[in-house]
């Protein structure tokens, strides 16, 4: 998190790099806002602590949060969900699941190239933010995973999504409340529940889901 912390301090362009090998990690929480445009490029791969609860009750794996103008591109995470599928199919005592990657409160996103194994929760997680754009994304989970959706959007708006490959065990791509201004093209979704709209009508005054082409 060292290189992180300076790059958001630089008044010029940054880049935070991760080479070629596989790193173990628990929690990466990512804060902004950060005085310039950052690139986070990927050429490793991220993996768990293979005991499920290291990461299972935070929420989250990896979280950019509060950043504008934040670029990710490669690399392969993956959480080694399924130890955790398998305590929630057993009716055990399970920590809530953790979503692999996830943006909140952020703006001017790219998220490109990345391939995510074996969410605990949900892969990819877009939360009250805009103007983000994720393209050529690899998402896999088996079929039988549950709650693995490939992408998750709430509360946000002008929100792309283009090219790639999702096969979970829930929704490919989930908009639920607040979501608009959505373009989906050039996805192959599959296995999984497809395209969905839904978990609305929960509260009073919830918002909608607007505007999906």
């Amino acid at each position: 998190l060292t290189a992180w912390s300076l790059a958001c301090r630089s008044r010029d362009r940054a880049m935070v790099y991760i080479p070629r090998g596989t790193y173990l990690v628990t929690n990466l929480v990512f804060w902004g806002p950060c005085k310039n445009r950052i690139t986070f490029k990927i050429d490793g791969t991220l993996v768990t602590p293979a005991n499920y609860w290291s990461i299972g009750n935070s929420g989250y794996w990896i979280l950019f949060a509060k950043v504008n103008r934040i670029s990710v591109h490669g690399g392969t995470i993956d959480a080694r969900g399924a130890g955790y599928w398998s305590c929630r199919r057993k009716g055990g005592h399970c920590p809530q699941g953790a979503r692999s990657i996830s943006f909140s409160w952020c703006s001017n996103v790219l998220l490109n190239g990345l391939t995510s194994f074996n969410s605990q929760n949900m892969h990819v997680t877009v939360h009250h933010s805009s103007n983000v754009r994720i393209q050529n994304i690899r998402i896999r989970a088996p079929s039988g995973s549950p709650n693995t959706d490939g992408i998750h959007v709430q509360s946000s708006s002008g929100v792309t999504i283009s090219g790639g490959t999702i096969a979970t065990g829930d929704d490919c791509v989930a908009l639920s409340q607040g979501s608009r201004n959505i373009w989906i093209e050039r996805v192959n979704c599959g296995p999984g529940h497809g395209i969905s709209i839904g978990s609305l009508g929960d509260y009073a005054n919830e918002e909608g889901v607007q505007n999906v082409t």
